[in-house]
């Protein structure tokens, strides 16, 4: 089976890696696909959706031209520094260069122990892989940076946790690229300044290549991680997504959100949203994560300072001071010129930041659940905000937010039903619902994978409002209980 393979991150990066191989399964198979990634990729679906591409994806058979190799980096974990952490259960297979010319790597969770295991078995359990396939999906369809699934592999063996027996599973996920700020923290710690240049020059040509030449390259470089890591956390917000594990290790360089263990998205606004098991302190609760990203991308400008200004430290730490500063009126900047589609905002009005902000104001303590508050705001752009109002407990600070912004839409003098639909584009009907999210992840674990197929289509186009879909579209019930995730294992 041919893989078109141009392994740079082998071939350049000695020494950030172990050249390794994927354990041998018994039985894998193939129970999720995604052709339409495959065709992307320039990949023959038809002969990977077989019983010879699922053991290639299992990581038990190396495809020609394939270079697997577990990655190294360190990271900061809930605030803690470990200085050495890499792939201790996936592989990089390898690299191709997709139908757009982007370089794309093709990766495998949960493949088995490797030098970086740290004590674990190396392995994967359906249920988080079906998960990260999930989400990773339903947020390309949002159209969020993401990693995406290529596919969901069982591998006929049961795996011991602690809820009991349960199948063993890869996932092979596809990236931009896994390098994370975490990597460029492993070569920082060791104070190892050649091979970190080397990490920095690679990561510019991958996916800043216009920066290449430039004499202030690596100042520039952390400039565009910045505006990504802004621009990603915008949208996460904006959908009510909660990462869960926002660690230095799963912050991606090119921009991307990676890793969907413990993550959920919020039903009731609430600024204070946890979800994960193991955060306790609310670190990386849905309100602090643009807070976290700056905390996460002072410990990248830390590792860029000696090749910032290698002959000048003191000048190196203010330059990185001065970007890492700009950080929260990027994000403002980048938050606000993504959520006016979602309110119905044309042009540039300086009072819509107090417009938007009242928006989220006035929905905290309502029990109001967000993606719905949002989606039926559009009925109020053709004068019917009965549905809207309708979601408060109290909707008298509704009906005051909603007088400022009606004097705002007045002032536009834009269409309403031209209003409306933009809005409806701007807005998911459907997300991952966490009650859906479990079901479908219980019933493919017990060997039905209807539900997870059919969650799986719902949220391939979550804009389009489609009957029969109402259950999709609906909240938790009540006898769902207050939501607990858990790190994929």
């Amino acid at each position: 089976m041919r893989f078109p393979f141009d392994n740079t991150y082998a071939r350049d990066l000695d020494g950030l890696y172990v050249p390794w191989e994927g354990a041998k399964v018994p039985g894998p198979e193939i129970v999720a696909f995604n052709h339409g990634l495959a065709g992307e990729l320039g990949l023959d679906g038809a002969a990977l959706d077989t019983p010879e591409g699922a053991a290639i994806l299992s990581g038990s058979t190396a495809p020609a031209g394939a270079h697997p190799l577990a990655m190294a980096y360190a990271g900061h974990q809930f605030g803690g520094f470990s200085p050495q952490l890499g792939d201790g259960r996936a592989l990089l297979l390898g690299e191709v260069i997709d139908q757009s010319g982007k370089r794309r790597d093709i990766h495998l969770k949960g493949s088995g122990r490797t030098p970086f295991s740290r004590g674990g078995d190396g392995k994967a359990v359906l249920g988080p892989v079906l998960r990260e396939f999930l989400i990773g999906e339903a947020m390309h369809a949002l159209g969020i940076p993401t990693t995406r699934a290529l596919a969901a592999v069982t591998t006929g063996e049961t795996i011991v946790r602690q809820d009991g027996p349960q199948p063993g599973a890869v996932l092979a996920r596809v990236a931009a690229s896994h390098l994370r700020v975490g990597t460029f923290q492993y070569f920082a710690a060791r104070r190892e300044m050649d091979k970190l240049r080397q990490l920095a020059d690679y990561a510019i040509a991958r996916h800043d290549p216009d920066l290449t030449r430039a004499p202030d390259r690596y100042l520039r470089f952390f400039e565009r991680v910045q505006d990504r890591q802004a621009d990603l956390l915008a949208q996460w917000v904006l959908v009510g997504f909660v990462h869960g594990v926002m660690n230095t290790d799963n912050m991606t360089i090119s921009g991307e959100t990676i890793d969907y263990g413990p993550c959920a998205f919020i039903d009731i606004y609430d600024p204070n949203a946890v979800f994960s098991s193991i955060d306790h302190h609310g670190r990386y609760a849905y309100a602090n994560q643009p807070k976290i990203a700056q905390w996460n991308l002072a410990r990248l400008a830390e590792c860029l300072v000696p090749l910032i200004a290698p002959e000048d430290l003191d000048r190196g730490v203010a330059q990185a001071t001065e970007v890492l500063e700009r950080f929260p009126a990027i994000y403002q900047e980048k938050w606000l010129n993504r959520v006016r589609p979602k309110l119905g905002l044309t042009g540039d009005d300086p009072a819509d930041l107090d417009l938007a902000n009242g928006f989220f104001a006035v929905m905290e303590g309502q029990q109001v659940d967000l993606t719905r508050a949002f989606r039926r705001l559009a009925d109020a752009a053709v004068g019917q905000p009965d549905s809207a109002r309708a979601l408060f407990l109290d909707p008298a600070p509704f009906d005051g937010w909603l007088e400022h912004w009606q004097a705002r839409f007045d002032a536009d003098r834009a269409d309403p039903a031209q209003r409306m639909a933009a809005m409806n584009r701007a807005n998911p009907i459907y997300i991952p619902r966490n009650h859906k999210v479990e079901e479908a992840l219980s019933a493919a674990t017990n060997g039905d994978f209807g539900p997870f197929r059919t969650l799986l289509e719902v949220l391939a186009d979550p804009f389009t409002e489609r009957p029969g879909l109402e259950a999709f579209a609906a909240p938790a019930p009540d006898s769902f209980g207050p939501y607990t995730t858990f790190c994929g294992t």
